[in-house]
């Protein structure tokens, strides 16, 4: 099994570490280590923010210049989501692509929903729990952005519609 790894984020807000254990997901971890490696989440925005649940981030700011991110399989749940653990957000099974959330609070009840940890924020906790909040739950169930226009026009739509977004300046 491959060896844990850390990953900073430079954020608008500051900066926090994520250690990334493979041994708890190993498709999450290396698809993770990849999308890293190459600057895919460089500028993308925190565009759901949900105090007391996640931080969920990983459409590419420009949608136009992003790669192409396929589907990977699901990896079997073998952490909890407590607070600090990081994920992959799906669709339903077998849909795990590009976004992530960080849990704000201990959200066991996604165990069991096939939501599988891959690593964990290991400095920084602080700033995660600090990012923009102020537009709540996406649309169509709430005012804040919609994932599908994201998906669309990237950036260019965020900063348009919700500028209080903050972002990632840089993932290494």
């Amino acid at each position: 099994m491959s060896e844990t790894f850390k990953v900073k984020f430079q954020t608008t807000k500051g900066d926090f570490a994520i250690e990334v254990d493979p041994a708890w997901a190993p498709l999450g971890a290396a698809r993770f280590k990849e999308l890293v490696e190459q600057g895919f989440f460089d500028g993308a925005k925190f565009f759901r923010v949900l105090p007391g649940f996640v931080v969920q981030f990983g459409l590419p700011a420009d949608p136009n210049a992003a790669p192409d991110v396929p589907n990977i399989q699901d990896d079997p749940v073998t952490q909890s989501n407590v607070k600090g653990a990081i994920t992959f957000a799906t669709a339903g099974p077998g849909t795990r692509t590009s976004q992530v959330f960080i849990n704000l609070a201990d959200n066991k009840r996604l165990d069991s929903m096939g939501f599988s940890p891959f690593g964990k924020v290991v400095e920084g906790m602080d700033v995660v729990e600090s990012l923009y909040a102020g537009y709540g739950e996406g649309a169509p169930h709430g005012n804040g952005p919609d994932q599908s226009r994201i998906r669309r026009f990237g950036n260019s739509y965020l900063d348009g519609s919700f500028p209080k977004l903050d972002a990632i300046t840089r993932a290494s």
